[in-house]
């Protein structure tokens, strides 16, 4: 081994030992020439600089079932910011309340963008109101109001995954309030009600008795081994596009894409079109610091830079002192054009006196 080589593992093995310090690892290092051998591998006795053994023996404890002597124990505090599910029967609601008029403002504020001011959903986003006594119909509506059984999911919902791009960002008191909102948008509750830890469990959903266990029993199938179908006959010949039920524009080649003046001599709505799919969810409420559109002085302030640079922060996205911004709002399946045109569509709406 030549000289630069010993020193290269030389150096290399001290990287290793500062790895392993944290651990309950046996690490031993011993100098070349000590009297002391370390246990296990070692680099060798012409190592220069040390030499290492790296002989990891977790503690197990026999005791302690599943334990391997890696990590450490979760604190009550660790468990406590995982389990904030809630059960039917109101185990697990923290204490707090909201009513249905403090909801509305901040239904508006958070949630109308997607799911409509009265809960009739926006495009494609999810319908929080209606369809009662749909579910026997081909086509039912499935709503809070109409489908789900319990009001405690509407509330563990809320408080997990909710605002969309900001989940887990309201209060506890906020998520009574906008669950209080939206019982009322269903006609649950009434318009001076006031939704509480101790009155949540005693809600009645239409749909509560429409959920089951199913009573089958579980079965193994055993997969066939024999006389198998080559997988290069097999082939699609039908999928849920047909129907119309499943949006696909998005993924047409980008070939067949017109050009952003063609688009727009064509589709003269297309800024609009495209707000209303991709933008709207942030720009027309707020969330995430995205500028609303209508309020002239934050879109004004953006202008400052010239719009080359808002459109380049649309398009490649951007991180401000007032929030974030997504390359395309998130919606990479977007050209450059259609980003473009929304940009153009919601600074002429801002700015239009």
């Amino acid at each position: 081994m030549s000289r630069s080589t010993r020193r290269f593992v030389a150096f290399a093995s001290i990287a290793m030992v500062m790895l392993w310090l944290s651990s309950e690892s046996a690490i031993k290092v011993a100098r070349a020439g000590s009297d002391t051998v370390p246990e296990g591998p070692t680099i060798g006795p012409d190592v220069e600089a040390v030499e290492i053994s790296l002989a990891f023996r977790p503690k197990l404890d026999a005791k302690r079932v599943g334990y391997f002597g890696y990590g450490e124990p979760a604190t009550q505090d660790m468990i406590a910011g995982w389990d904030i599910d809630v059960r039917p029967d109101g185990k697990g609601l923290p204490t707090g309340s909201g009513s249905v008029e403090q909801g509305e403002a901040l239904y508006e504020e958070q949630c109308a963008a997607c799911h409509g001011f009265f809960g009739e959903g926006e495009g494609r986003w999810p319908k929080l109101a209606g369809g009662k006594g749909t579910l026997t119909e081909d086509r039912p509506e499935k709503t809070v109001g109409s489908y789900w059984p319990y009001a405690s999911t509407l509330w563990d919902y809320v408080h997990r995954a909710m605002p969309f791009y900001e989940p887990q960002s309201l209060s506890d008191d906020e998520v009574y309030a906008v669950s209080a909102y939206v019982l009322y948008l269903n006609d649950l509750v009434a318009d001076d009600f006031v939704l509480t830890h101790e009155n949540l469990a005693s809600i009645q959903m239409p749909n509560r008795d429409g959920f089951f266990v199913d009573p089958r029993p579980d079965v193994k199938n055993a997969a066939c081994m024999k006389n198998c179908k080559d997988p290069a006959s097999i082939k699609i010949t039908w999928d849920s596009t047909e129907l119309g039920v499943t949006p696909v524009e998005h993924f047409k080649a980008e070939e067949a894409r017109p050009a952003a003046t063609t688009a727009q001599q064509v589709d003269p709505n297309l800024g609009l079109g495209i707000y209303q799919q991709a933008c709207a969810t942030c720009h027309k409420g707020g969330l995430a610091g995205a500028p609303i559109v209508g309020q002239s002085g934050a879109w004004t302030e953006r202008l400052e830079q010239g719009m080359e640079v808002l459109i380049d922060h649309a398009i490649n996205g951007y991180q401000g002192g007032a929030g974030y911004m997504a390359p395309k709002g998130g919606q990479i399946q977007l050209t450059d054009e259609e980003v473009t045109a929304a940009v153009d569509y919601m600074v002429k709406s801002s700015l239009e006196e």
